[in-house]
């Protein structure tokens, strides 16, 4: 079972966009991921007259390590570390810092 899933709102711990929080878009394979609004980079865009794309500089969201980030307890309104425990069989993920359930 994963610690962060798609759409978990998450906090940055480290680097350049410290202290930011978005969503998160996409989970890469090599423990990285997507959030949105953090690590915006510019990309030269070139045109497609065919499909009427416009060509220019845009703002798209790289990829950041996972370690970088953590999961933002609203309670709390702090980053927050999770935990595994088991309900009704059922493996469930909770904040560690007052077990209340993330998946709710």
């Amino acid at each position: 079972m994963r610690k962060v899933r798609k759409e978990d709102e998450v906090i940055v711990i480290a680097g350049r966009d410290k202290g930011k929080r978005g969503a998160i878009i996409e989970i890469l394979a090599d423990d990285r991921v997507v959030v949105s609004g953090v690590n915006l980079v510019k990309k030269h865009q070139r045109g497609n007259p065919q499909s009427g794309e416009r060509g220019g500089i845009v703002d798209q969201e790289a990829p950041i390590h996972a370690s970088n980030i953590s999961i933002f307890n609203d309670s709390t309104n702090a980053a927050d570390r999770v935990g595994i425990t088991t309900v009704d069989g059922k493996k469930v993920r909770v904040f560690k810092s007052d077990g209340r359930l993330i998946d709710e």
